[in-house]
């Protein structure tokens, strides 16, 4: 008897218990609106209100919450707003003997409209804290989400976005778990666009293991593949796949992905990509092909340090001209007229410059620079807050090479560039093609440009520069089509061919200019022919790109005479010439004044290549030069 009163009581005990729990639970669901909503606020780091009604029934074997109305706002690190507002939201949770004993089973979100914002600073209000998007959603094992409203504006990545996504379980196939479908169209940055992403089915995804997901996006008629995998699951911080994008221009990648690149023909472009958080990215493997050009290599982007640093390593086996632009685009609109300068006007774009820091190492076996080729083209490329230099350029042409360094600095209000470039035993007649009959000169030349200057744009970098350019020809033949593009009777004028359209050897020739705010006057000019010695003066003014220049000969024998000097005017687009009033040099003084033109003619050839003062042709000009200054 006393065993039965003490089951009776324990068995009282426990009804009393369990009636104390379910009115604990009655009161609990009663007052559940103000603690769910407090929890998801703090865990969620922004505001989470209902304006419409609260259900929430837990003393069942499938507890659910449902709410209508309900509006996240915006985190503090973001302008206040809106984040989502959403009609209707129902959560369907299970029980489980775990640390956390419910879980969320179904969610479902109707008339979703979502808002989302990210600065420059990539500062978003998507993510879960300041720093970033966190380890990501908390698993679910069902999603339905049907016609969600969203507008993106993300200043990070230049995309603006209007259009509907839904996302839900797709149809489930041989008994498998329904696999995830994220469908989404609108305005891409104003063009028509549509994707579709496909996952693994959220019913099996586990925490600590790796999701899978294929991308396909469409962006009117350019196309991106892609294919990998969250290193765990729904983390979108650590991620590895492979991409493939396709279309009729490379300017359409603007649409896919914010960049901004040159217009091209058909191109293809693929590569694997990893990120590492949510500000470092490597794409390795990266092949991109255009018509008959193609690029490859390795890129890594790292902007941990709050300021995007992109370094890597491209190379080319072909690179062609013809194969960027708008007209490798199929633009066939009006062509713009000739300019009336050489030298383009045009603003320069320094955006990407002051905004971005490179360290490029770019090489080419090949490029075409429409008739000319450039070999073996080689350069290290680098910006720093606005800093841009070009180190170690070298290429080569099929006779002769370039090479050089470029600065240019975008940091004051107006640039500054400088620049030192040479290039050595390249020969002119074998541009547009190779075997130009018509090239005035043909030999080997060489020079040396060393310039700097401020300005805007290339015409005002130009016409503002200081600093050297000099050309050196050590040996060649000066073509009888000179006469023949100057529209004048050369031999009557200088000598030059003696009355005949032959070739005239070239023993030496130089054309050096001292530049100074853009007026590049006549330091030295000297052409030593077979039979006459030309020298010349004069400036050109690069604000208007006019000319002023004078060409005198001294003949070397007595039988030829020379009446007229030459004049060259008019502008770099459209040069004139013509005869002056001014005989020839008188052949009283004239070895004192060829002695001054000639006496810096050393420091000149050395400017440009000091093995050029050994030459024998422009060793025999030095002599003639020392002679002349000793000349009473």
């Amino acid at each position: 008897m006393r065993r039965l009163n003490r089951w009776q009581v324990a068995a009282l005990s426990v009804t009393v218990a369990i009636a104390l729990l379910a009115a604990a639970l009655a009161i609990a669901e009663h007052h559940m609106r103000g603690f769910v909503l407090r929890t998801l606020s703090a865990r969620m780091g922004r505001e989470v209100g209902v304006e419409g009604t609260f259900e929430a029934h837990l003393l069942t074997t499938r507890p659910m919450i449902t709410a209508t109305q309900v509006v996240i706002a915006n985190p503090q690190w973001v302008p206040a707003g809106t984040l989502a507002s959403i009609g209707r939201v129902s959560v369907t949770l299970g029980w489980r003997l775990e640390t956390s004993p419910l879980e969320i089973r179904r969610l479902e979100l109707e008339g979703m409209r979502l808002r989302l914002v990210r600065d420059a600073g990539d500062h978003a209000n998507w993510y879960a804290t300041r720093e970033g998007p966190g380890t990501g959603p908390p698993l679910i094992g069902s999603l339905s989400m049907p016609d969600a409203k969203v507008d993106l504006h993300d200043d990070r990545r230049h995309m603006e976005f209007s259009g509907t996504i839904s996302a839900g379980d797709a149809a489930s196939s041989h008994g498998k778990a329904p696999a995830l479908r994220i469908d989404g169209s609108g305005l891409l940055n104003g063009r028509r666009a549509s994707f579709r992403i496909d996952g693994d089915p959220l019913a099996t995804t586990r925490h600590g293991e790796p999701y899978h997901f294929t991308l396909e996006e469409h962006s009117g008629t350019a196309r991106l593949i892609g294919r990998g995998f969250l290193k765990h699951a729904l983390d979108f911080r650590e991620l590895e796949g492979t991409f493939e994008i396709s279309g009729p221009d490379l300017i359409d990648l603007y649409y896919l992905t914010g960049l901004k690149l040159v217009r091209t023909g058909e191109f293809h472009l693929s590569g694997k990509l990893l990120r590492h958080g949510t500000r470092r990215f490597i794409y390795e493997d990266l092949v991109a092909t255009t018509g008959k050009s193609d690029v490859s290599g390795k890129l890594s982007v790292d902007s941990t340090s709050g300021r995007v640093r992109v370094a890597g390593e491209l190379s080319a086996e072909m690179l062609r001209l013809a194969d960027f632009g708008a007209r490798a685009a199929g633009d066939t609109s009006a062509a713009a007229p000739k300019p009336a300068l050489r030298v383009p006007d045009r603003p320069l774009r320094l955006t990407g410059l002051r905004s971005t820091d490179w360290k490029l190492k770019i090489g080419a076996q090949t490029i075409e620079l429409g008739p000319e080729t450039l070999q073996s083209a080689g350069a290290v490329i680098a910006t720093d807050h606005g800093k841009l230099s070009i180190k170690d350029f070298k290429a080569a042409f099929a006779q002769g090479t370039l090479s050089g360094s470029a600065r240019f600095d975008a940091t004051g209000e107006t640039p500054r560039a400088a620049l030192d470039i040479s290039v050595a035993a390249v020969h002119p007649e074998e541009f547009k093609g190779g075997g130009n009959k018509d090239a005035p000169f043909a030999g080997a030349l060489s020079g040396r440009a060393q310039l700097d200057g401020q300005g805007r744009s290339w015409h005002e970098l130009a016409a503002a520069a200081d600093g050297t350019l000099t050309v050196v020809v050590p040996h060649g033949t000066m073509r009888a089509s000179l006469a023949n593009a100057a529209e004048l009777d050369l031999s009557g004028v200088l000598g030059i061919l003696h009355k005949s359209h032959k070739d005239t050897g070239i023993r030496c020739g130089v054309a050096s200019f001292d530049a100074r705010q853009g007026v590049f006057t006549v330091r030295t000019l000297v052409v030593d022919t077979d039979r006459v010695l030309i020298t010349g003066s004069g400036t050109i003014h690069m604000d208007t790109e006019s000319l002023d220049l004078t060409l005198h000969g001294r003949p070397k024998r007595p039988e030829i005479s020379l009446h007229e000097g030459i004049a060259v005017r008019g502008t770099l687009a459209h040069p004139e010439v013509r005869l002056t009033g001014h005989g020839a040099l008188a052949q009283a003084g004239a070895a004192v004044a060829l002695g001054v033109v000639l006496t810096p003619l050393a420091s000149v050839l050395a400017f440009v290549n000091p093995g050029l003062a050994h030459n024998a042709d422009c060793a025999g000009l030095l002599a003639q030069a020392k002679d002349a200054a000793g000349a009473p």
